[in-house]
């Protein structure tokens, strides 16, 4: 009886991870969709999509200069969205925090009491904050992806080293540090994806490389591509030029560290002036003070 009951209860759970594995593990039918061409209503009807979509169409409607358009374009660009999208996208952001904003502002106020005039301050500081936000957070990321890149060419350019001292030629090397930093860094990755295609399609090595520096906007990164840019012109080694960029670089980052570390004790003035100074004079002073008023003062008026 214990036996049937196993092997029963073995054909239960199989038959169970079965189904679960065809379900959302396997999922055959998604397969046969992408083979077929068939998009699947569930996909076309995420609440994500539909928000996306709506986005979009506001983006659309949004009155703006092209001289506008294009400079939100490449700061879009330059912080990686870089999807046909991401302009209409970005609009639509802004409109909906320059429209929503105030609204809920003034609800949240109409429920707090607040007057009617200060509701109405309080409100148009919002939509100008609801214009503004947008922006500034892109110009964030924009700073955030550079810092990225800048963190990651000292290992790309050893890489580089490594594959032109190999025998690979600047383009293959390039390809293939592309290639090997696209986990630990995608940024910089996807940017020398973007050369080596460039390259691959009939842009000149030159060109190519300067549209590197002008996407990433490091300064890092247009130095080094000078450097190549003048030894690939004069012909000299590109692997001894890319080793001493690399050292120099290395060099860089030290000092930049160092002048950091040089910083940090003028930073700790204000904290250790308001923070750590107030709570030693209150466990140093502090007892003497409730000593004096506890007892000498008593003592005091006593006489």
């Amino acid at each position: 009886m214990a036996l049937i009951l196993s092997i029963l209860l073995f054909v239960f759970l199989t038959s169970i991870l079965y189904l679960l594995g065809m379900r959302f593990w396997l999922s055959p039918q998604n397969v046969v969709d992408r083979v077929m061409g068939e998009a699947r209503s569930s996909e076309a009807s995420h609440p994500s999509l539909a928000f996306r979509d709506a986005l979009q169409k506001l983006g659309e409607m949004v009155p703006s200069s092209p001289a506008d358009l294009s400079v939100i374009e490449k700061r879009l660009y330059a912080a990686g969205f870089r999807t046909p999208a991401a302009l209409k996208t970005f609009l639509g952001i802004k409109a909906v925090s320059t429209l929503g904003l105030p609204v809920l502002t003034w609800l949240v106020c109409s429920q707090a009491g607040v007057s009617s005039d200060n509701r109405l301050i309080l409100a148009v500081m919002a939509a100008g904050l609801g214009f503004m936000a947008p922006g500034e957070i892109l110009q964030h990321m924009i700073k955030a992806r550079r810092k990225r890149i800048q963190k990651a060419l000292p290992n790309a350019l050893d890489l580089l080293v490594v594959c032109v001292e190999s025998g690979l030629g600047l383009d293959q090397a390039i390809m293939q540090v592309s290639r090997e930093l696209q986990t630990g860094y995608p940024d910089l990755s996807s940017e020398l994806a973007i050369t080596n295609l460039e390259m691959r399609h009939g842009t000149r090595r030159a060109d190519a490389l300067r549209n590197l520096g002008e996407r990433t906007g490091v300064e890092d990164v247009k130095k080094l591509v000078g450097t190549l840019v003048q030894a690939d012109r004069f012909g000299t080694s590109i692997g001894q030029t890319l080793r001493t960029h690399s050292e120099f670089m290395r060099l860089t980052a030290r000092q930049r560290a160092e002048e950091k570390a040089a910083k940090v004790g003028i930073k700790l003035v204000f904290p250790i002036f308001f923070c750590i100074l107030p709570s030693l004079f209150v466990v140093t002073v502090g007892p003497v003070v409730v000593t004096i008023f506890t007892k000498l003062i008593p003592m005091m008026t006593a006489e």
